[in-house]
């Protein structure tokens, strides 16, 4: 059984069984009449949900779909942040259908369907954005080694942070974390540019980071304290030039794209320590293929996703994630990781099934009889769907990149590595 104490991701050593059954039972037609019957548009869906489809599971017709969560620390506050887990996007900026640099034919991948505000809004709690010296600025970009060009280019970082800084303004309860890939060169460049978008007043100090995988300061403690911007990057030097937290040196990680969804598998990042380390006080779980295609990621977001939990964590010694970044991440049969993220802060929280069986104040292990995820988050209104998150085209039809494009130009990208490695291998676009 597992430990019912509120220490329970550092002590619980519970067997694997229990948690498969309680993350991979996934059933989406008892909770709500609403979730998983036939829609022609989010009108004909409840709250929470939208209508969306997913051929790649031979689903013929759209059906009413989650896309939020339910925001955990309204039912269950005061716990330290690192007992929490959150949803995070993949290449948050990496957006379907934003429009490229004047006349220039962008040649690369996408990950999101809607803009950062509306993942804000639905619920996403982080962001992982690719930061290059371009243009004299800093960008948010896919590349090659380290370079941004032109084609594969999508806007400078300052308009996404100041929608992060909107959006923190907006909802003073709320905490965001943003995970830079970082390429930064300009001395100094990540202190003014979060700085230029107004987020350095929310700013989580390094120092009162924990140490020795200690746990963090709760989320009632940051958000009165203002801390609610959380940021690590991928440069070690960044934390004494510019203390902003060095990623692997506070997280552990499971390795990025196709070794990260391959079934039965959860190996940890190089850079990382060992997943079931205890030296680091968070865990992000990376779910997403090295090469994103829209239409399989509602099949990915369901079964699958489910066993991948239970796989990493298994291989974290019975810990669970804190960051679970996918791409596409409204994409689901049902409830996708919705209802998989809901389950595991209902685990961690409370010691229940999902986090809307949780009982403000009562003791840990006290739930409510219900026996699935409640499928009307508990969210403001500004959660709203619009535009391409509403899916009105079909998953067949939806914008994918010119693939002529796409084969020429990661061709060229392998050439080129294999001129300077001797040897090929696999790329992968971060």
């Amino acid at each position: 059984m597992y430990s019912h104490s509120p220490n329970y991701r550092s002590k619980c050593r519970a067997p694997a069984l229990a948690i498969i059954f309680l993350i991979c039972s996934l059933s989406f037609t008892n909770v709500n009449s609403q979730v998983s019957e036939a829609c022609s548009a989010a009108t004909d869906c409840g709250a929470g949900l939208f209508c969306g489809n997913c051929p790649a599971l031979g689903l013929k017709q759209p059906i009413c779909t989650r896309g939020q969560p339910t925001l955990p620390t309204p039912v269950v506050n005061g716990l330290p942040f690192n007992k929490y887990t959150w949803i995070v996007t993949h290449n948050s900026f990496s957006i379907v259908d934003a429009p490229p640099l004047p006349g220039v034919q962008r040649m690369t991948f996408y990950n999101q369907e809607d803009s950062v505000t509306n993942q804000l809004r639905n619920g996403v709690r982080g962001l992982m954005l690719d930061m290059y010296d371009f243009q004299n600025d800093i960008w948010l970009c896919h590349s090659f080694r380290g370079q941004c060009y032109n084609f594969t280019a999508f806007q400078p970082a300052v308009n996404t942070l100041k929608e992060v800084e909107a959006f923190l303004t907006e909802n003073p309860t709320e905490i965001v974390t943003i995970i830079i890939e970082d390429y930064v060169h300009t001395p100094k460049g990540l202190t003014n540019l979060f700085t230029s978008a107004g987020l350095d007043k929310y700013w989580f100090p390094v120092s009162k980071m924990p140490k020795k995988g200690n746990d963090w300061p709760t989320v009632t403690e940051m958000v009165q304290a203002n801390h609610r911007l959380v940021v690590f990057t991928s440069d070690a030097s960044k934390e004494a030039d510019e203390e902003v937290a060095y990623q692997w040196r506070h997280m552990v990680e499971n390795e990025p794209g196709d070794p990260g969804v391959e079934q039965g598998s959860c190996p940890h990042r190089k850079e990382s320590k060992a997943l079931n380390s205890r030296s680091q006080s968070l865990f992000l779980m990376n779910y997403f293929p090295t090469y994103p295609v829209e239409a399989d990621s509602c099949k990915e977001h369901s079964a699958p996703l489910a066993e991948m939990v239970n796989t990493c964590y298994k291989a974290a010694g019975n810990l669970l994630p804190n960051f679970v970044a996918v791409n596409f991440y409204m994409r689901s049969d049902g409830g996708g990781v919705f209802d998989i993220v809901d389950k595991m802060n209902g685990h961690s929280l409370c010691g229940c099934s999902t986090i809307t069986a949780c009982q403000a104040g009562a003791p840990f292990g006290s739930c409510k009889n219900i026996s699935v995820p409640s499928t009307s988050p508990v969210t403001n209104t500004a959660g709203s769907f619009t535009g391409s998150v509403q899916f009105s085209k079909s998953a067949a039809s939806v914008h994918r990149p010119n693939c002529l494009f796409l084969v020429a130009f990661y061709f060229l990208q392998s050439l080129v590595a294999a001129v300077m490695t001797k040897h090929c291998y696999m790329i992968y676009l971060s």
